[in-house]
C-alpha cells in the first residue's frame, strides 16, 4: 500500500539510510554509504588499491576504475576521473557485463574454466554493434586476454569509449581488475598497459600480504 511504503520511506528518510531531494525523488542516504563502506570488499579492497589507482592515473591522466565479480556481473568499486562527463554505466556501484567491457574480460579470462563455461552458456546481450555475442567469439577473445595478459575493449559496451584492463590475481585467484578508460576513443591507450600491468602486479602482492598478515592494514 502506498501509505505503509510512503511510512517506511520517512522512517529510512529519519534514520538517513534514504535522503529525499527537493523534487521529493528518493535516492541513498549516508547511512547507507557508510555501511557499504564497512564491507570487506569495499574496504579493504579499495584502500589498498588507491595508492595504485592515484599513481596509475597520475601516468595516464584518464579514468582509472577498479571492478570485481559478484555473481554473473563486475561491479565498479572505485573510480578516478578528471572528466565530469563520464558516463552514468562507469559510476561506483555500477553493474556491468562481463563480456562486454575490459575490466570483465581481464576478470573473466583469470576465472575457473568452469565460470567461463556458465557465461558463455548465458545469453550475451548486444550493446553495440562490436559486442561479442557469441560463445565461440567469447572464447577465442578471452584467449586473446589470457595471451597478452590485459584486455582491450573498444565501443563495446558504450560508443565513444576504449579501454584497457588487467587482472589482479591474489594467491593464484583473479579478485578484480584495474581499468583505464577513454570516452574520446583514444587510439594509443596501449601505451600505457606497462604501468596498468605494474598497478595490477602490486594491488595482486599488496593484497596477497594483508590475506597473510591482516594486523599490517
Amino acid at each position: 500500500p502506498v501509505a505503509t511504503v510512503f511510512r517506511l520511506a520517512g522512517e529510512l528518510e529519519e534514520g538517513r539510510f534514504l535522503q529525499r531531494d527537493s523534487a521529493g525523488r528518493y535516492s541513498l542516504g549516508v547511512r547507507m554509504w557508510e555501511m557499504g563502506l564497512l564491507t570487506p570488499v569495499h574496504g579493504h579492497m579499495r584502500e589498498a588499491a588507491m595508492p595504485f589507482l592515484l599513481n596509475l592515473q597520475y601516468e595516464c591522466r584518464e579514468t582509472v576504475q577498479l571492478a570485481v565479480c559478484d555473481g554473473v556481473d563486475a561491479v565498479y568499486i572505485e573510480k578516478l576521473t578528471l572528466d565530469t562527463k563520464t558516463p552514468v554505466q562507469s559510476r561506483i556501484g555500477a553493474r556491468i557485463p562481463l563480456h562486454a567491457t575490459a575490466v570483465g574480460q581481464a576478470i573473466l579470462a583469470s576465472s575457473d574454466q568452469s565460470f567461463i563455461d556458465v557465461i558463455a552458456g548465458m545469453p550475451l546481450p548486444r550493446y553495440t554493434d562490436t559486442t561479442v555475442t557469441t560463445p565461440r567469439a567469447l572464447h577465442k577473445m578471452l584467449d586473446q586476454v589470457r595471451e597478452q595478459g590485459f584486455a582491450h575493449s573498444t565501443q563495446e559496451y558504450v560508443l565513444g569509449s576504449t579501454a584497457i584492463a588487467a587482472p589482479v590475481i591474489v594467491n593464484g585467484k583473479v579478485e578484480a581488475a584495474i581499468g583505464i578508460v577513454n570516452y574520446e576513443l583514444r587510439e594509443d591507450l596501449e601505451i600505457f598497459v606497462p604501468q596498468l600491468l605494474d598497478a595490477a602486479a602490486g594491488l595482486g602482492r599488496r593484497l596477497e600480504e594483508l590475506h597473510t598478515n591482516p594486523e599490517v592494514r
